[in-house]
C-alpha cells in the first residue's frame, strides 16, 4: 500500500486480541449511548452561560443538537456498513486511508482520555458537597473512581455493560425527579439575569452578544459529547449491522429530550448568573429543598455512568489502533475475560494525572477539541464513501445522504474553531499532542501495520474491488 508498509501476523497474534462477541443488543447499546453523555446533563454545560448567557447557550444548543442528529444518522450508516471496534477510525481508514484513519482515531483518543478526567473533577465536587466519607480533597475520589471502574471493566464486557445500564437508569430517574421539582421554582426572569455587556448585538437574551453564541458552542456539545462512541461496541454486539444503528439513534432521541429539559429548567429555577459558575447546577437550582438532596445523590450516579462508559470507549479505540499496529501492539492484548488490559489501564493513568489539576472546565474544552476534530473527519469519511463507493452494502442509509452529513461537517468545523475562542491555550495543547501522535505514525508505526487486522482487511477489500472495476 502506498506510503505504508504492512505485514501479516500469525493466528496466535489475533487470538490474543479477541473481544467477547454477541454480548450486546440494541437496548444495551442505547443505554451505552445515554451513559456516555448523561453526566453532561448534570454538570459542565452550565459554564456556557458565562460565555453566551441563556440565549447564546440556547441557540448554540439548537445548532449543536442539529449537528449531533446529523452526525448520528451518518454514523448509523457507516457502522452498519463497517462494523468493527475501531468505530470512527475504521470509517476514516476506509475512506481516507491510513493517515486519515489514524488522525481520526487520535482525535477520538484525545477526547476519550481527557473526558473522564473532567468528569472525575465533577464527581469530586459532588462527593465533597455531600460530605461523603469525610473527604475534602478530590484526589482520593479521582483515584478510587479510576481504580474501581477500570477493575469492573477488566472483569468482562458483559458485566460492565449491565452495571452501566443500571447506573444510567438511576441517573435518568434523577433527571425526572429534578424536572418535576424544578417546574415549581421556574421563573422566566431567571433566564436573563446576567448583566448585559457592550458586546456587538448584546441584549438581555444575548448578554455577551452574537460572539457569545459561538463561544458557548463547546459547552453545548457537553449535552451530547461521546454518543459517537456507540459504534466502538460493534465487535461485541449481536448483529451489529442492525443493532448499532438502532442503538445510537434511540440514544440520541433520549438525549434531545434531556437537553431541553435541563437547559431550560435549571436556568429558570436557579438563575443564569448563579448557574454559570456552579459545580453542581441541578442541585443548586433546587435550593435547600429535600429534592435537592435527592438529586445530589442521584447526580453522582449520572457522573459515574459517563465516567464508567467512556473508560469502555477509550479502551476499545486504543485496542483497535494497537491491534492494527498504529500504536504499540502490546496495548491490544486481552485477558481471559476478553478485556484489553493495558488499553484500559494506560489511558486511565493519564486521565488520573490530568484530573489532579482539578480544572474541570479546562479539561472539558480540551475533550471537546478532540471530539469536534473527529467529527470533521468522520463526516468527510461519510461523504467520500458515498461518492467513491456508492455500491458498498449499507443496511442502513442516512436520510438526506451527504446533505445531512455536510451540515454536520460545517458545524463541526465551527466547533473546532470555537474551542480556541474559549481557551486557546488548552486547544493549542491538544493540537500539539495531536501533532506528536501523527509524527509517531509518520516516522515509525506506518511501517509496521498489521495487514490481517479487521480494519486493514476492510481497506484491502475496498482496494481489491477498485482494481476489478
Amino acid at each position: 500500500m502506498k506510503g505504508v508498509e504492512e505485514h501479516r501476523e500469525s493466528d496466535t497474534y489475533l487470538e490474543k486480541r479477541q473481544l467477547k462477541r454477541g454480548t450486546a443488543g440494541w437496548v444495551l447499546l442505547a443505554g451505552l449511548g445515554v451513559s456516555y453523555v448523561i453526566s453532561g446533563d448534570y454538570s459542565g454545560w452550565n459554564f456556557g452561560l458565562a460565555e453566551g448567557g441563556f440565549g447564546g447557550l440556547a441557540i448554540a444548543a439548537v445548532i449543536i443538537a442539529g449537528m449531533y442528529l446529523a452526525l448520528v444518522l451518518g454514523m448509523a450508516e457507516l457502522s452498519s456498513a463497517l462494523p468493527a471496534a475501531g468505530g470512527g477510525y475504521t470509517f476514516a481508514r476506509r475512506a481516507l486511508g491510513p493517515w486519515g484513519g489514524f488522525a481520526t482515531g487520535t482525535a477520538i483518543l484525545i477526547e476519550y482520555a481527557i473526558a473522564p478526567a473532567a468528569i472525575a473533577t465533577f464527581i469530586g465536587a459532588y462527593v465533597e458537597s455531600l460530605g461523603l466519607f469525610g473527604i475534602t480533597d478530590g484526589w482520593w475520589v479521582y483515584l478510587a473512581a479510576y481504580a474501581i471502574f477500570i477493575g469492573i471493566h477488566l472483569s468482562g464486557v458483559g458485566e460492565a455493560l449491565k452495571v452501566m445500564f443500571v447506573i444510567t437508569a438511576i441517573a435518568l430517574i434523577g433527571l425526572i425527579v429534578f424536572a418535576v421539582a424544578a417546574v415549581g421554582r421556574f421563573d422566566p426572569a431567571n433566564l436573563t439575569d446576567i448583566a448585559v455587556t457592550d458586546a456587538a448585538g448584546a441584549s438581555e437574551l444575548l448578554p455577551f452578544g452574537l460572539l457569545g453564541v459561538w463561544a458557548a458552542i463547546p459547552f453545548a456539545i457537553w449535552f451530547f459529547l461521546a454518543i459517537e462512541g456507540v459504534p466502538l461496541a460493534a465487535e461485541e454486539t449481536d448483529r451489529p449491522e442492525r443493532n448499532v444503528p438502532r442503538g445510537i439513534i434511540a440514544a440520541m432521541a433520549v438525549l434531545l429530550v434531556t437537553c431541553v429539559a435541563v437547559l431550560v429548567l435549571t436556568t429558570g429555577a436557579g438563575g443564569a448568573a448563579a448557574m454559570s459558575e456552579s459545580g453542581n447546577p441541578l442541585v443548586e437550582a433546587l435550593g435547600d429543598s429535600m429534592w435537592a438532596k435527592v438529586v445530589n445523590y442521584i447526580g453522582l450516579a449520572g457522573l459515574i455512568a459517563s465516567f464508567f462508559s467512556i473508560i469502555y470507549a477509550y479502551s476499545r479505540q486504543l485496542f483497535a489502533l494497537s491491534r492494527a499496529g498504529y500504536l504499540p501492539t502490546a496495548l491490544s492484548v486481552t485477558n481471559s475475560r476478553k478485556a484489553p488490559t493495558l488499553a484500559l489501564i494506560v489511558p486511565g493513568l493519564i486521565g488520573f494525572a490530568l484530573s489532579l489539576t482539578g480544572q474541570g472546565a479546562l479539561l472539558l474544552n480540551m475533550a471537546v477539541f478532540g471530539a469536534a476534530l473527529s467529527y470533521v473527519l468522520m463526516m468527510v469519511s461519510h461523504i467520500v464513501l458515498r461518492r467513491r463507493e456508492p455500491q458498498m452494502p449499507r443496511p442502513y442509509r442516512t436520510p438526506g445522504g451527504v446533505v445531512t452529513t455536510g451540515f454536520a461537517l460545517v458545524v463541526a468545523v465551527l466547533a473546532v474553531i470555537a474551542t480556541f475562542l474559549v481557551d486557546h491555550i488548552a486547544a493549542l495543547c491538544c493540537l500539539v499532542v495531536f501533532a506528536l501522535f501523527m509524527a509517531y505514525f509518520g516516522l515509525y508505526s506506518r511501517h509496521r501495520l498489521v495487514a490481517n487486522s479487521p480494519d486493514e482487511e476492510f481497506a484491502a477489500l475496498a482496494a481489491a474491488e477498485d482494481e476489478l472495476r
